[in-house]
C-alpha cells in the first residue's frame, strides 16, 4: 500500500509557481500589474532570449521600504487584499494583484532580484531568490521605484524549458500583454526591449484613463491608424456600471478574433460572456467567420465582480451577467446606428490595390476584405427581372424638394453634390451597380446588398415599433427537452412571451426529461424546427446566462427575408429609382455593410483616380 505524505516546502512552492508562471508572458503580466498598482506612470521591460534569460522591468512607483521587501517574496504575503468581516471583503478588489503569489513563485523557479526605493528615502534596498533560497536584505543605489531581474527562468524545474516555444514566439506573447495592458492604462507609458533592439514604446497619454483622446491615441499607437480612423466610440451607463471604448465599423472586420480586446476594472480578460455578447452586437452585420476590431473597457463595482476563478486572472465572473451582456449588445448597437451610412476608410484602399497588376494571385493569400470579394456569390440572391419597393421609395424622394431642384442631374454643380455624401445617380452598370457622381470623385453602389440592409433596418425598426407579432398554434405543440433545459426555459417564461415565444410546464420530469407547451410562436418562425429552437436557447442562456438569445436569433431571421425581399442584382433602375435608394442609405443607420459584412458601396476620390492614369 503506498503511504500518504506531506510535500517538501521546496516541492509545493515549484508546483504552485507553475500555476502562476506558465511562461515568461505570464512572469511578466504579473510583474507589470504589480508596477501599475504601485502608481507607476512608466513601466519599462527588457527581455533576453524571449525572456528565457532575462526579464527586467523597471518602474518609477512609490517602491518599497526594506521591510516590506522582505514581506514581499514570502508567499500570500500583500497589501492588497482587504482583510475583516469574515473574508467577505476579498470580493471587493480594486488592484491588478491580490494573492501575493507572483513573486515568491517567480523567485522558486528562477534567479530572482528586486532593487526597491520609496519616495520617502533616500536609500534603496535589494533582496535576492535563487531557486527559493532568499538572501539578506541589503543596501543597493537605485533611483525612486522598483526594479525587478529574472534571469534563467525555470532553471530549478529544466522540465518546463521543453515546453517554451521559441525566442520569437515567446517575445511576442510577452508583446501581447505588455500591448493590451497600454491599452486599459493609457495615462501610463510602456516600453519593450527585445535583446538590445527597441521592440515599441508608448509614451503616457495626457486627460486619464478614462479620457476619449488619450484612449483613441493609445489604441490608434497600437492597433494602427487604420483602426483609428474606422472605429466609432462606444459609451453606455446603467446601474453604477460603466462601459466605453471603440468599436471597429463591420466593414473593418479580420479572418480572426484577435483584434478584440476586453478590458474589466483596468484587467484585460478573455471571458465567454464577453465574447459572446460581441457576437450578438455584430450578428447582423458580419458573416459567421468573420469578426470585428473593438477595444472596449468596463467598470463595475469590486463587489458585483469576482476576479479569483482562474489562476491566470484572466477570467471574471459578473454578478448581474445579463446586465453586462445587454449594456456591451446594446452600446455597440447604439454607437454602429451612430455611423449612418459610413464604411471604413479601407474599402476604397483594397479596391485601389485590386488594380495592381498580379492582384488576383496575391487575393488567396489576403484574409480580409479581399478574401471576403472572392465568396461574394455565397450572398448574392438569385437574379430576378422584378422587386418591389423601389418605385415606392422613388415617388417619396421624388417629391422632396431637394429632388425637384436636382431633376436635371448633368446641371448639378459641385456645390449642391457637396451636400449630398452619396452624390447623383449617374448610370447603372450591368443592372447590378449602380455609379453615382459626388462633389470630389465617385461612388459605386451595390444594390442588392444596399437595399437589403435597408429592407432589414425597416423590420427591425418594425419589430421595436410595434412589438412581435405572435402566432397562435391551433394544435400547441409539446416539446421534450433535458429536465435543466426546460426549468431554465420556465424559468423565464416572461421575457419569452415578451418576444413572442409563450411556453407552459406540461408535467412532472421524468427519467431527466421534461415536456414543455408551446401555444404560441413569433409569426415569423412559423414552421420552423422550434423544438431545436428551444434547446439552442436554453443552452445559450445557460452558458451566457442571458435572455437575448432568441431575439438575436428573430433578428438573423429577420435579415434572412430582407434578403429575399430586396431589389436584386439584374433588376434595371431607372435615375429617380437609383437616386432614392442613394438618399435612402444616407438616411439609414448600418447601410455602409450589408447582412454578411460586405460593404454596400465603394468611394474613390478624384486623387485615387488620377493615381491610376499617372496624373498624381
Amino acid at each position: 500500500m503506498v503511504e500518504i505524505r506531506r510535500l517538501s516546502e521546496e516541492t509545493i512552492n515549484r508546483i504552485a509557481a507553475g500555476e502562476v508562471v506558465e511562461r515568461p508572458a505570464s512572469a511578466v503580466k504579473e510583474l507589470v500589474e504589480n508596477a501599475i498598482d504601485a502608481g507607476a506612470t512608466q513601466i519599462d521591460v527588457s527581455l533576453g532570449n524571449g525572456g528565457k534569460s532575462l526579464i527586467l522591468v523597471e518602474d518609477n512607483g512609490h517602491g518599497m521600504s526594506a521591510t516590506a521587501l522582505a514581506l514581499a517574496i514570502e508567499r500570500h504575503a500583500t497589501s492588497k487584499l482587504p482583510e475583516g468581516d469574515g473574508g467577505n471583503r476579498m470580493f471587493q478588489i480594486a488592484s491588478l494583484g491580490f494573492r501575493g503569489e507572483a513573486l515568491p513563485s517567480i523567485g522558486a523557479v528562477a534567479h530572482l532580484s528586486l532593487t526597491s526605493r520609496p519616495s520617502n528615502s533616500d536609500n534603496a534596498h535589494m533582496v535576492k531568490v535563487d531557486g527559493g533560497k532568499i538572501s539578506d536584505i541589503a543596501p543597493a543605489a537605485g533611483g525612486i521605484g522598483t526594479r525587478v531581474e529574472v534571469r534563467d527562468l525555470f532553471f530549478a524545474t529544466p522540465a518546463r524549458l521543453k515546453f517554451l516555444k521559441s525566442d520569437r514566439a515567446e517575445t511576442t506573447a510577452v508583446s501581447d500583454i505588455l500591448k493590451r495592458l497600454a491599452m486599459a492604462h493609457p495615462a501610463i507609458g510602456f516600453s519593450l526591449t527585445s535583446d538590445g533592439r527597441k521592440t515599441f514604446a508608448y509614451p503616457a497619454e495626457t486627460g486619464g484613463e478614462a479620457s476619449e483622446g488619450a484612449q483613441l491615441k493609445r489604441l490608434g499607437a497600437i492597433l494602427g491608424r487604420d483602426f483609428a480612423d474606422n472605429a466609432v466610440p462606444v459609451m453606455a451607463e446603467r446601474d453604477h456600471v460603466r462601459l466605453y471604448g471603440f468599436a471597429g465599423l463591420p466593414t473593418f472586420n479580420h479572418a480572426t478574433a484577435q483584434k478584440q480586446y476586453l478590458v474589466v476594472n483596468g484587467r484585460p480578460v478573455r471571458d465567454k460572456l464577453l465574447n459572446g455578447a460581441v457576437r450578438g452586437a455584430y450578428q447582423d452585420f458580419l458573416a459567421g467567420n468573420r469578426h470585428p476590431a473593438l477595444a472596449l473597457f468596463i467598470e463595475v463595482p469590486p463587489d458585483e465582480l469576482d476576479v479569483n476563478v482562474h489562476p491566470a486572472k484572466t477570467e471574471v465572473r459578473f454578478k448581474d451577467a445579463g446586465l453586462i451582456r445587454s449594456m456591451i449588445v446594446g452600446g455597440l448597437r447604439a454607437a454602429l446606428a451612430e455611423a449612418g451610412h459610413r464604411a471604413s476608410t479601407t474599402v476604397a484602399g483594397q479596391t485601389m490595390a485590386a488594380f495592381r497588376p498580379g492582384y488576383a494571385q496575391d487575393m488567396s493569400r489576403q484574409g480580409d476584405f479581399a478574401a471576403q470579394n472572392i465568396n461574394a456569390q455565397n450572398f448574392q440572391a438569385p437574379i430576378t427581372p422584378s422587386a418591389e419597393g423601389m418605385a415606392e421609395a422613388a415617388a417619396e424622394w421624388l417629391s422632396t424638394p431637394q429632388a425637384a431642384a436636382m431633376a436635371d442631374p448633368a446641371s448639378a454643380s459641385a456645390s449642391s453634390l457637396a451636400g449630398l455624401p452619396l452624390g447623383l445617380a449617374r448610370a447603372q452598370l450591368h443592372e447590378t451597380y449602380v455609379l453615382a457622381q459626388t462633389h470630389d470623385g465617385f461612388v459605386i453602389v451595390d444594390q442588392h446588398a444596399a437595399h437589403e440592409r435597408l429592407v432589414y433596418e425597416r423590420m427591425k425598426t418594425q419589430i421595436a415599433e410595434a412589438g412581435i407579432k405572435r402566432q397562435i398554434l391551433l394544435v400547441p405543440e409539446i416539446a421534450e427537452l433535458e429536465e435543466d433545459a426546460a426549468v431554465l426555459l420556465l424559468s423565464r417564461a416572461g421575457e419569452l412571451a415578451d418576444l413572442g415565444f409563450v411556453i407552459e410546464d406540461f408535467g412532472p420530469a421524468q427519467a431527466g426529461r421534461k415536456a414543455v407547451l408551446l401555444r404560441e410562436v413569433p409569426a415569423m418562425l412559423y414552421g420552423a424546427d422550434l423544438k431545436a429552437m428551444l434547446a439552442d436557447m436554453a443552452e445559450e442562456m445557460r452558458e451566457l446566462g442571458a435572455g437575448l438569445a432568441l431575439k438575436e436569433k428573430l433578428e438573423d431571421i429577420a435579415g434572412t427575408l430582407a434578403c429575399h425581399t430586396s431589389v436584386r442584382a439584374g433588376r434595371r433602375l431607372n435615375i429617380d429609382e437609383m437616386n432614392a435608394l442613394l438618399r435612402d442609405m444616407e438616411a439609414t443607420p448600418n447601410s455602409g455593410q450589408c447582412n454578411h459584412g460586405r460593404p454596400t458601396y465603394v468611394e474613390l476620390k478624384l486623387s485615387d483616380i488620377e493615381r491610376l492614369f499617372g496624373r498624381r
